[in-house]
């Protein structure tokens, strides 16, 4: 459970993306999501031979990776 939430009923709990879902999503390779498992550069679940992606952690994880433009760090608006 992560902190400061309520707990989950199972109704609530989020779809979990396999290695193909994510990579789709994404739009890159799924050898691509392997490779970031691997390294562990990637928010991920395994349970027992599976792995998977919470949608909530990759919208972070992602959000966290983001960069800002030239534009956008030296204040000037487009």
């Amino acid at each position: 459970m992560r902190a400061n939430q309520p707990p989950t009923t199972a109704a609530q709990l989020p779809r979990l993306l396999d290695i193909t879902g994510l990579a789709h999503h994404l739009g890159v390779n799924p050898r691509h999501i392997r490779r970031l498992v691997s390294e562990r550069r990637i928010p991920f679940i395994k349970w027992g031979h599976l792995i998977r992606f919470d949608p909530d952690e990759i919208a972070a994880w992602l959000d966290h990776a983001r960069r800002p433009s030239a534009a956008t760090a030296s204040g000037r608006s487009l």
